[in-house]
């Protein structure tokens, strides 16, 4: 069982056993250092260092779990002393999140190619039974929950109005946040005003695309200009940055309406930001997930046409999961990021959440492709065609993702001393991990019936293997970019203004980056060099592989930059294994009667419209992307 932010804290702390210790000697100088002299709200007084010492060399190689002789210390000291004054001079630049660093990551294994040859999108036709409501705008709430793509042909043909449509969505979001608190920022002048703009171009035969007129949410780490971008976090809730970000540059040129900002947990964890916790609109007593909370539980509730969001390490693909719609992680390099809050470098990436798969598609049309900015990106073609012939691909599956648990391993003898109070803990541990064992069980269900289904489908899945890789190992390589991305808020003692302070999240965990050095990081990269050309290779064998969503998949895809589609794939029934009491947001699949499951399919690089064409096939047969949940009107 994948728990993100568990997993994401534990193997932070790989750094601790794997490091060298200039990182090290920093923190155990400054923690060594003398109180500082008083400090202004705006400028903390920089600590006066004390020498590092032979002392504080033992320390660092007993943390980084090596031994250094005596006679070689001396010869370090200078060295060491001189290196470490250089980090206060770079720390004096104040860099801004916007600035990248001077490297670029690039996914493609070596002999890699990608098509640049665009061509114009082929969309699916609507369905000829749709008509508009008769009483407009009092009956449009009956088009809530229809796909953007349904919508864009009503609009298309005049049925209704982009301002009618903003109208009920504008309506639903405000009345639906006091539950769900998925907004952060309506921002309703701009979308009246772009409203009236799609209406007045369309009236002139002026149609821009399935997009025009339709209402989108942004997650709130996209700059909007002359709003705030909060980034979800405590201390930046009046940030405001004078632009617009790339992406919504794009939507609004493709005429899209932007009508809110929505939540993210704070700096891209979880579903708690400053205002509170994102709820799941299929069981409003749990969050949404994250870190893409707001767009997940918005696009679930009706309440926008769909939305974007962001994924460093499941924050589109476990939403997506837990509130029931679609979301598309792309290709590492297809969209730029322009404008968006920088959390990692190498994997941050950003996406569309839809109803559908086909919406997830027209969305991506419109916003990849390079801006001159964001050097990862590249020249790569997003070719979608709704009438591929879906069953000449090849396809797969990781063997593994939908076998059964393994039984736990035997428990440890129990000490004689346990204590009361150690007992009472050890139970609880085992009560917790078999109520997981068995909410695992339920859900494997849903995953075999996926794999029937696509048999019925015609489907001759290929069995294969995920590269057996540390993936685990690589992971802080996303936590040290982070505490650089935010080494202000550490060293500044800011980070004492974010909401959620538990060892498992960013506070915690950009301190121990600290500890994370420079070999360790470029060795981590080479392993992921590996990574990429090993799974890459399995896309020689198969043009899609099906995969369980919660499994090893989610993390190593990320770290390789290869797209995922993520979908619907049921409900849970009456007699699932009811959620724990309290949803702590360690684990995205509790679950509990009535609640969504999901599948994922992956691709190769940049074969995201041959990742849609499948995934979309499979919609169509299963229908699981028309549920919606119900609530109070």
């Amino acid at each position: 069982m994948l728990d993100r932010r568990e997993f994401l804290n534990v193997t932070g702390r790989f750094g601790l056993a794997s490091t060298l210790f200039p990182g090290i000697l920093y923190t155990l100088a400054t923690q060594a250092a003398p109180k500082a002299a008083a400090q202004t709200a705006t400028e903390p007084a920089t600590p006066e260092l004390p020498k590092i010492t032979n002392a504080m060399i033992d320390q660092a190689a007993a943390l980084a779990g090596i031994a250094i002789p005596d006679e070689d210390k001396a010869a370090m000291l200078d060295n060491l002393n001189q290196q470490r004054s250089g980090y206060d001079a770079i720390r004096k630049l104040h860099l801004p999140n916007s600035v990248a660093p001077a490297f670029v990551f690039d996914p493609l294994p070596p002999g890699a190619t990608i098509n640049t040859q665009r061509e114009k999108p082929i969309y699916s036709n609507a369905p000829a039974t749709l008509t508009a409501p008769a009483n407009l705008p009092g009956d449009l709430e009956a088009l809530a929950f229809e796909s953007a793509m349904t919508l864009a042909d009503l609009i298309r043909r005049k049925k209704i109005s982009a301002t009618n449509l903003t109208d009920m969505y504008l309506a639903r979001l405000k009345r639906y946040d006091p539950i769900l608190h998925f907004g952060i920022t309506v921002t309703e002048d701009r979308a009246r005003a772009q409203a009236r703009e799609a209406d007045a171009d369309i009236a002139r035969g002026h149609y821009r695309g399935p997009l025009h007129g339709l209402p989108w949410g942004a997650k709130d780490l996209l700059a909007v200009k002359g709003y705030p971008t909060t980034w979800g976090a405590g201390g930046f809730e009046h940030q405001t940055i004078d632009e617009d970000a790339v992406v919504v540059q794009r939507l609004d040129a493709a005429g899209a309406i932007l009508i809110a900002k929505l939540t993210l947990g704070a700096l891209a964890m979880g579903d708690k930001w400053y205002g509170g916790r994102t709820r799941n609109p299929w069981n409003t007593k749990q969050g949404s997930s994250g870190s893409s909370a707001g767009p997940a539980s918005a696009t679930s509730a009706g309440c926008v046409a769909f939305s974007i969001g962001s994924e460093t390490l499941g924050s589109i693909s476990s939403p997506s999961t837990r509130c029931g719609v679609t979301g598309l992680r792309p290709t590492f390099g297809f969209v730029p990021r322009t404008g968006a809050m920088a959390l990692s470098w190498t994997m941050d990436k950003l996406g569309p959440i839809c109803r559908a798969v086909e919406d997830c598609a027209a969305v991506l049309q419109a916003i990849h492709g390079p801006d001159g900015q964001d050097l990862s990106v590249r020249d790569a073609a997003f070719n979608w065609n709704a009438d591929l012939d879906w069953k000449s691909l090849r396809i797969g599956y990781l063997k593994a993702s939908f076998d059964a648990d393994q039984p736990p391993p035997p428990e440890k003898p129990i000490p004689a001393s346990e204590t009361a109070e150690e007992k009472k803990h050890r139970e609880q541990r085992q009560r917790e991990a078999a109520a997981g064992r068995a909410r695992r069980t339920y859900d494997r269900k849903y995953d075999l019936a996926a794999l029937d289904k696509l048999h019925a489908m015609g489907i001759d899945l290929i069995p294969l293997d995920l590269p057996k890789l540390p993936y685990g190992a690589m992971v802080p390589l996303l936590t040290a970019e982070a505490a650089a991305a935010f080494d202000d808020l550490t060293t500044s003692g800011r980070d004492k203004l974010l909401t959620e302070q538990s060892p498992d999240d960013w506070p915690n965990s950009f301190r121990i980056a600290r500890f994370y050095p420079a070999v360790e990081y470029i060795q981590a990269n080479r392993a992921r060099t590996l990574a990429i050309r090993q799974m890459s290779a399995l896309f020689d064998k198969a043009d899609v592989i099906v995969a369980s969503t919660n499994s090893t998949q989610l993390v190593a895809t990320n770290l390789t930059g290869h797209p995922s589609c993520i979908v619907p794939n049921g409900l849970r029934g009456e007699d699932a294994p009811a959620p724990p009491a309290t949803d702590t947001g360690d684990d995205d699949q509790i679950g509990g009667p009535g609640t969504p499951v999901s599948l994922t399919f992956l691709a190769g690089h940049y074969q995201d419209a041959k990742l849609c064409a499948f995934a979309r096939a499979y919609q169509q047969a299963t229908g699981y992307e028309k549920l919606h949940p119900k609530l109070p009107s």
